[in-house]
């Protein structure tokens, strides 16, 4: 059985009880951990040893945090910084993030919000680590992403053409085909890969929120901001800033969007100052934005600002072998998480897989893998072993002769079984709201 690597991580601050309760939760969460009390400790330790991620206090006697961050993003481009301090507030989160700083977290912070924010660092780092390296093998992990379909070749050649520039990006595919793996391929590949990439999933959060999210907000902007807060757009700066389900905002938000990308200026919620930001916009939707410019739906002025280099993400049915591929990919990965031997695949298995439609495209290969992974018994994958769903399915040059509402009927109960009957997620993925989805179901 092999053994997992443990991640390692420092631990700097000046308050005895933060580095316990750090150490405590780090190591019982299976991380390496190591603490120190000062910065010129912290600095020798990092001579002496590699560390994936430093967590470390702003404010310390004698040379600060900040110092610190400045000195690990010069000296250990390997390593990932988190910032926590008891002294919250907005120019000295900003000013932690154009440090080098991935993570701000203000103290007293729960168990969840520090484990949390440290996996995110660190799966940042991951994927930092993968885009960089050049394998032999293009079909292997370009760009962090696995493909080697003439399709997927396209997608490789518009991320080198995008990683040389500072324009904005759309990004265009169905739900679960990777945009996001995308979007983080241009930003590790180009200038600013040593800055922050901030992801936003404009869909999950409500309207009323969304602005303040983006452009931050100050001090009693409106109930309940009982302080300034930094947005989005201020932690990206420098970096670039991930708009998900950019379909989902709202007219006026969009007005707010346009504005930003041609003045390159934020102005926070109830604040009369605008303040300059570099940022590079990369955009995606699981949607035809164009179609829904002629529908009235989205903005035509913000729909070319945004489409400057647009990149069109197939769908896993459309990438031939490069399932059968990234089926051999999860089960390495997820055999080596759970110490367990990757699964061989049956030729009826790998069959039933190519016939099968893929709602849930990438996203859905990668749940039912990990799925056998963790409950098979044997050391092969037959088609028994598979959903029925998928044992069953009618190949697709077999499904012709189907009428129109047989075919509807068949997607919806194949996208339902993909995300385990969640509407929501459905809903996302057939381009439908919920109401309409549930009315197709009865």
């Amino acid at each position: 059985m092999t053994e997992k690597h443990k991640e390692r991580i420092l631990a700097v601050d000046d308050s005895l009880i933060t580095l316990e309760v750090l150490q405590r939760n780090l190591v019982a969460s299976g991380y390496e951990v190591l603490t120190c009390s000062d910065v010129h400790q912290s600095v020798t330790l990092l001579e002496q040893a590699s560390y994936d991620l430093v967590i470390t206090d702003l404010k310390m006697p004698g040379i600060s945090g900040l110092d610190l961050v400045r000195h690990v993003r010069h000296n250990h481009r390997e390593t990932e910084i988190m910032m926590i301090t008891g002294y919250p507030s907005l120019d000295g989160a900003v000013e932690a993030v154009k440090a080098g700083a991935e993570q701000y977290l203000a103290k007293p912070f729960t168990d969840e919000e520090l484990l949390t924010a440290v996996r995110k660092v660190l799966d940042k780092l991951q994927a930092k680590r993968v885009s960089s390296q050049s394998p032999s093998d293009v079909s292997m992990a370009q760009y962090g992403i696995i493909g080697s379909c003439a399709a997927m070749g396209k997608v490789f050649g518009a991320i080198e053409k995008a990683s040389a520039s500072s324009a904005t990006v759309l990004i265009t595919g169905e739900s679960g085909t990777g945009k996001e793996l995308v979007a983080r391929a241009i930003h590790y590949s180009g200038a600013r890969a040593s800055a922050p990439f901030v992801p936003v999933n404009c869909g999950s959060i409500p309207e009323g929120l969304l602005e303040s999210e983006l452009f931050g907000h100050v001090k009693g902007a409106f109930t309940g901001a009982a302080e300034s807060r930094a947005g989005f757009f201020h932690s990206a700066d420098g970096g670039t800033i991930f708009l998900d389900e950019i379909s989902e905002t709202s007219p006026s938000m969009q007005v707010s969007l346009l504005r930003v990308l041609q003045d390159k200026e934020v102005r926070m919620v109830g604040s009369s100052k605008a303040r300059r930001v570099d940022v590079r916009v990369v955009a995606a939707t699981n949607h035809d934005l164009l179609s829904l410019v002629k529908r009235g739906k989205f903005r035509e002025d913000l729909f070319y600002r945004l489409n400057v280099i647009a990149i069109s993400v197939p769908a896993l049915r459309d990438r031939g072998e490069d399932g059968v591929v990234l089926a051999r990919h999860f089960a390495a990965k997820y055999a080596t998480d759970y110490e367990k031997q990757p699964p061989e695949f049956s030729a009826q298995a790998l069959d039933a897989m190519r016939h099968y439609e893929w709602p849930g495209n990438v996203r859905e290969l990668e749940n039912l893998i990990q799925h056998l992974v963790v409950m098979m018994e044997g050391t092969t994958v037959e088609v028994s072993d598979l959903p029925s769903l998928m044992r069953f399915s009618v190949p697709k040059s077999l499904g012709v002769h189907r009428t129109l509402a047989e075919v509807e009927a068949e997607h919806i109960r194949n996208v339902l079984a993909s995300v385990d009957s969640n509407i929501s997620r459905a809903a996302s993925i057939l381009g439908v709201d919920r109401k309409t989805l549930r009315s197709k179901i009865r």
